[in-house]
């Protein structure tokens, strides 16, 4: 059997008898508690391999970024002085193996004296590198007036079609290179 649904007062009376749970609030969000952790923690271990990676062109200069990255900084257990595992682009890692007490010196500069100790080189294509590598390609300058007008008077005879676009390209282009 089905029991009826209570009148509007009926339900007012039953709500206001009833004791209600306030409204749950969201959690603040987890920044706002891991800041301190965080920063005991960057007091207790040092900056790691993101303030490397941020200044590495700084630290070991240009020639050097541009064969290498670091990759992970470790640390032993009982305290002292690190690894730094650097990751190589090809046949450099010979040309830095022998560079390496240098990167070491320049590494300790910045994290602090005896932070690293030793460097380990990985061989392996670089993050940064292929869009570094790729130079961007420089727009051709456009023509003159009188050089446009020149080719498309050329192209007159010629019906529209995509061949005309085509033969428009192309000309312009030897044009430019003439230019040039």
């Amino acid at each position: 059997m089905r029991r009826p649904l209570p009148t509007p007062a009926e339900a007012a009376a039953i709500l206001a008898r009833k004791r209600t749970q306030p409204q749950r609030r969201p959690p603040p969000p987890a920044g706002r508690g891991l800041n301190k952790l965080l920063k005991e923690l960057d007091a207790k271990y040092g900056q790691g391999p993101g303030a490397l990676q941020a200044r590495w062109r700084e630290i070991v200069g240009v020639d050097i970024a541009k064969r290498t990255e670091p990759v992970k900084l470790s640390k032993p257990r009982g305290g002292g002085p690190g690894a730094l595992e650097i990751r190589v682009a090809g046949a450099s890692a010979a040309l830095i193996q022998h560079q390496a007490p240098e990167i070491v010196a320049r590494v300790n500069l910045f994290l602090g004296e005896g932070s690293v100790n030793k460097l380990r080189i990985v061989q392996g294509p670089l993050r940064g590198l292929a869009a570094e590598a790729r130079p961007q390609p420089r727009r051709a300058a456009p023509l003159d007036a009188a050089q446009e007008a020149e080719l498309n008077r050329s192209l007159d005879e010629v019906p529209e079609s995509p061949l005309k676009a085509a033969l428009l390209r192309l000309g312009r282009g030897v044009l430019r290179r003439r230019a040039g």
